[in-house]
């Protein structure tokens, strides 16, 4: 296995995650910086959604060719690469977790607002179970951040061990 994408809804750990893989020696890509990603108008309503620039998640994984890579990050577009990925791992956390973590997170001012916090309820209902349907696992966050790694770390290597 070569290529994880960890995925999940706003406040399930997705900005926390990346940094203690990395501390434990993985190579990580948040697509939240680097210029993977952008923001669009929402085709469906007002405001704003962040897609992948495809021609730089597209180089990213061509790049890759040794050791395990973990891609961070939930946006719309994410699907068309799936098929890329050898395994994606959704990280979840129940609505009231999550609304107490974006609220108080000083990293990402994102849920903030009351109309953030309905999307993110919204998306909940909408968004959540098309990941779960395309997720290789799914990691509860609710532990301690070493934990939850811990978690992944196993998932990963007995992935691994399938794969051969």
């Amino acid at each position: 296995m070569a290529v994880v994408l960890v995925t999940g809804m706003s406040g399930t750990g997705k900005s926390a995650v990346p940094g203690e893989l990395e501390r434990r020696g993985h190579r990580v890509v948040d697509t939240d910086y680097g210029g993977y990603s952008e923001q669009v108008p929402r085709a469906d309503t007002a405001g704003w959604e962040q897609v992948w620039r495809e021609d730089r998640i597209e180089a990213l994984l061509d790049e890759h060719d040794d050791g395990l890579l973990f891609i961070a990050a939930c946006v719309t577009n994410q699907g068309r690469f799936y098929q890329r990925f050898d395994a994606i791992l959704l990280l979840t956390a129940p609505a009231e977790v999550i609304l107490e973590r974006v609220a108080s997170r000083e990293s990402n001012e994102f849920g903030k607002l009351d109309a953030e916090r309905d999307r993110i309820l919204d998306d909940l209902v909408t968004v959540e179970p098309s990941l779960r349907a395309s997720a290789t696992a799914e990691i509860d966050t609710r532990s301690p951040l070493d934990v939850v790694v811990d978690s992944i770390e196993s998932v990963v290597e007995i992935l691994r061990r399938q794969d051969g």
